[in-house]
């Protein structure tokens, strides 16, 4: 995160600069870091966000880092350029407006004297310069610090805090509160308290299940900028009316904060503030929410937080201007997707500079912005694409697909079958159900994820997924041949049950000597490190007729997943009923005859009748009822059916 020009990873555990690569040991010196202002805290024994190492996250997700292009081994000393579409230099900004975001890094002569309380500035002592720290006054507890919570975007801001103040013994106060991306924000003006915070990291658990972080990072105070007075928005809106043009609906707010009406009136609006952004974006809302076109251009404008209200409160924009700002990133546009914009205008923005050629630049900007037909002023060639609005919903699941009852009951009770064995402690049994010459493969998701870790880590090793597999050996290797070798590998794999409610089941091809179908759901294993760990599977079959309406597998291609929150959830409620070799105990003559007829009824066999009766207490009219809803609701397995 950038705060007063200094750049903080969330996982980053640098401590000294370069010069300090080479040192021997691991004593408690530090070297000069990488802020100049207070020393970040480390807690004992390892670094704030990590495991003592630079984790995968600081290497290859520091986003929030300009990175420098430059390849340092090239030969001919000169660096590599990036494309520039409007012949831009690459630029540093070096006036007020970026030193004021940067901060004042303060020279030697401000460092001197170790200052009081816990704003003072930085000395030279013993060859380590401690920034910020200073001697007297407050100490070590004064000071600011960045809260970040990541992904907290996700949370309520209430729900949020009085979590967090429930498991800190500190009491604080959360100043400035704000979204940044997926991320959360807040300052705290005491190092327990951030400290305090900092270590509730993994002690907080969403409703989705996942554990809450908190990173802390010290910095400068935050910039307190109160909301525009009632008589400063007043001026405000007449200054933003001057500037409206309604014949075009267009605003045209181009370096508005040199705009004499509001310089005479001592009223700095500065947009790229976000008590400012969000006062004319107010404004708009109440007084032009038809607004067709706004040019933001020569503002100042670093990051496009506040500007993203715009999608909501003028969803009819379709021209924006955004030229001469300070924008770096193209991730910042991410935050305007949901305009449906036509023109669109970045040039003299640094982000700019960042593309190879001027294909990839349209390409990118297109991806986010598939309506547009002017960039910066020049006409785009047509796109290719539907017309589909975004985000477009996923149609819900219909359920199992068999085509015919006929192929429906031959294709349940081999699953039945089949699963009943598998899940068995004995799998050699499976020996009949393939075909001499069968073949069979394993695949997972590929994962930058360390294996060891993964509840799908015992299968990794046998993976074939194609995607990450390129050498043609190994490939062949990984792919099972003949049944022998088939069965003998199943029999390797982890003890596992299938939850046979979840299945549903797809037929692909049909015919009279062939059939192939996918089946998908859950299980859990019953054994090894992850067990009653919830997976997921999705399982093609191919097979040909074997027997007596019985099918013989010549290929069988199984890929595992982990499971999804919702899927983990609705896992194994209605658990089937276990297969018993007498499924029908022995009953009274008149339960005898109502299992009869509310099988006949129901269509269900006698097993899961009998189940349902006895739930509804042996009531017909009551299991009837309940019966019909939960056949509605698609909450019956198909298994239920099997007779």
């Amino acid at each position: 995160m950038a705060e007063g020009g200094r750049y903080y990873n969330e996982h980053d555990d640098r401590a000294g600069g370069p010069s300090f690569r080479n040192r021997k040991g691991r004593g408690s010196y530090r070297g000069r870091g990488y802020s100049d202002g207070r020393p970040r805290e480390r807690p004992r024994g390892g670094h704030m966000g990590g495991f003592g190492g630079p984790g995968p996250r600081s290497r290859f997700e520091d986003t929030d880092v300009d990175v420098s292009m430059n390849d340092g081994n090239s030969q001919d000393g000169s660096s590599q350029r990036r494309f520039n579409p409007y012949g831009r230099p690459n630029r540093r900004g070096d006036g007020r407006f970026d030193r004021d975001r940067r901060g004042d890094r303060g020279g030697l002569d401000r460092g001197r004297g170790g200052g009081g309380g816990g704003g003072g500035g930085g000395g030279y002592r013993g060859g380590e310069r401690r920034g910020g720290r200073g001697d007297g006054g407050g100490g070590r507890n004064k000071g600011w610090f960045k809260m970040t919570v990541p992904h907290g975007k996700r949370y309520d801001k209430k729900w949020l805090l009085t979590a967090l103040q429930n498991l800190c013994p500190v009491p604080f106060t959360a100043v400035q509160y704000h979204t940044d991306g997926h991320r959360a924000h807040f300052y705290v003006d005491d190092f327990s308290a951030a400290n305090a915070l900092h270590k509730s990291s993994h002690k907080i658990t969403d409703n989705e299940g996942y554990k809450v972080f908190v990173h802390m990072n010290s910095c400068a105070p935050p910039s307190f900028v109160a909301e525009l007075k009632p008589e400063d928005m007043e001026h405000l809106k007449q200054c933003m009316a001057k500037r409206f043009d309604g014949s075009q609906q267009a605003l045209d707010l181009n370096n508005i904060r040199t705009d004499p009406d509001l310089v005479s009136q001592n009223i700095e609006v500065i947009l790229n503030r976000k008590t400012c952004m969000d006062a004319v974006v107010k404004i708009i809302e109440e007084n032009i929410p038809e607004l067709v076109g706004l040019n933001l251009s020569n503002n100042r404008i670093y990051k496009l937080d506040d500007v993203a209200d715009l999608v909501s409160k003028a969803p009819h924009l379709k021209t924006l201007n955004l030229s001469s700002n300070e924008l770096k990133q193209e991730r910042e546009l991410d935050r305007l997707k949901g305009l449906k914009l036509v023109e669109l205008w970045l040039d003299r923005n640094p982000l700019c500079d960042t593309y190879k050629d001027e294909a990839s630049y349209i390409s990118a900007i297109r991806q986010r912005f598939p309506r547009l037909i002017k960039l910066d002023g020049q006409d785009l060639p047509p796109s290719i694409g539907f017309d589909v609005e975004t985000p477009t919903a996923i149609p819900t699941c219909k359920g199992s697909c068999f085509g015919s009852d006929e192929i429906k009951s031959i294709i349940l009770r081999f699953l039945q079958q089949y699963y009943s064995i598998y899940d068995s402690g004995d799998r050699q049994l499976l020996l009949d159900a393939y075909h001499e010459g069968a073949s069979f493969s394993l695949s997972t998701p590929y994962s930058n994820q360390n294996p060891s870790r993964s509840s799908l880590g015992e299968y990794h090793k046998d993976s074939r997924n194609l995607k990450r597999l390129k050498d043609p050996s190994t490939r062949f290797r990984l792919l099972k041949h003949t049944r022998l070798n088939v069965v003998a590998f199943l029999n390797e794999l982890p003890k596992t049950q299938h939850d046979t409610a979840s299945f549903n089941v797809d037929v692909n091809t049909y015919t009279n000597t062939l059939l192939t179908f996918t089946v998908s759901g859950v299980f859990k294993e019953v054994d090894g490190k992850s067990r009653e760990s919830t997976m997921a599977f999705s399982r093609v079959f191919i097979t040909v007729p074997a027997g007596n309406s019985g099918l013989c597998i010549v290929n069988d291609g199984l890929f595992l997943r982990t499971a999804t929150t919702e899927e983990i959830r609705r896992a194994f409620v209605a658990p089937a009923p276990t297969p018993s070799s007498s499924p029908v105990p022995t009953l009274s003559a008149p339960h005898q005859e109502m299992l009869s007829a509310f099988s006949v009824t129901s269509g269900m066999n006698m097993e899961w009748s009998q189940k349902c009766l006895q739930d509804n207490e042996w009531d017909f009219n009551r299991a009837g009822q309940i019966f019909t809803q939960l056949k509605t609701d698609g909450k019956i397995p198909d298994v239920a059916f099997i007779k």
